[in-house]
């Protein structure tokens, strides 16, 4: 498959970058594991990580599934746009930075609102990182509103097809994020988000919690202060512990619980609309 069919069915994205995934993986394991190289709480085991491709599998359904609405959505937008913007190598840059601006409020939202962070708190749930980690995705982005963080992007006028290019073109760019195998990258640390700012992401150390919001850029986290570097050696998952490698329950953990506050019959109506978006408890 070539880029312009790429461009033209962006969901295909991650599926032919899914070898090179695999490879970095089997490194990970073979060189990183076998060797000793790697911590105790980067190992992988045949149980979470089956969880953890359900997870990524589950994700990819829920994505073509709803898929047809936000296209048709995106394109209605497009016909609002300000400007007619041409793609090149200049203005792919810019969409490229402006996607990551967006992607840091949304993930920073996925964690200081109850709502969004019921989807988000499937990725955080594991106690281990390492590159299979990244697949550790929720179904449920759709419902919890991951979408309307790049409605600006089609507004402004950038094409949709482009526009779900990038956005899965900066998920893909995060896998190289999550592992332990990597322990600085220099001057790059500057700039980019580096295995070790995501580590600390992460982590439930009092410090981390809320820190390094970034995808591809770390400048955001520098600018907006919630950038923390790696200091003290992380500890991974949530400080609610999920306890299971069920996909099912890694999904709906956090919705469930919020299920059983809009039925609570002594919470008024304005109370419940209040506990869906203040910051979790976790």
């Amino acid at each position: 498959m070539n880029i312009e069919s790429l461009i033209n069915n962006p969901e295909w994205l991650l599926v032919v970058l899914a070898p090179l995934f695999i490879a970095c993986m089997l490194a990970e394991y073979l060189i990183g594991q076998k060797q000793g190289q790697l911590p105790e709480n980067s190992r992988y085991t045949i149980t979470e990580v089956a969880c953890n491709f359900t997870l990524a599998g589950m994700h990819q359904l829920s994505d073509l599934v709803t898929g047809l609405f936000v296209a048709y959505l995106y394109l209605w937008l497009f016909d609002w746009r300000l400007i007619d913007v041409e793609m090149g190598l200049a203005s792919f840059l810019c969409l490229m930075i402006l996607q990551d601006f967006c992607y840091y409020w949304f993930h920073r939202a996925s964690h200081r609102t109850r709502w969004m962070w019921a989807s988000h708190v499937a990725h955080h749930s594991s106690e281990r990182m390492n590159f299979s980690t990244a697949f550790r995705q929720s179904l449920m982005y759709p419902v919890s509103g991951m979408w309307i963080f790049w409605l600006p992007l089609v507004i402004i006028g950038f094409e949709p097809k482009w526009v779900v290019f990038v956005v899965l073109l900066n998920l893909g760019l995060q896998f190289f994020v999550h592992t332990q195998w990597i322990r600085t990258l220099g001057p790059l640390e500057w700039v980019f988000n580096t295995p070790s700012h995501h580590r600390v992401h992460h982590g439930r150390n009092p410090q981390y919690i809320d820190k390094n919001y970034a995808g591809v850029l770390i400048i955001w986290d520098k600018l907006f202060g919630t950038f923390e570097p790696e200091v003290e050696t992380v500890r991974y998952g949530t400080t609610k512990p999920v306890n299971s490698d069920n996909p099912i329950t890694v999904t709906f953990q956090e919705w469930k619980l919020i299920f059983r506050d809009l039925t609570n019959r002594e919470y008024s109506w304005r109370t419940k609309l209040k506990m869906m978006f203040v910051p979790p408890t976790d």
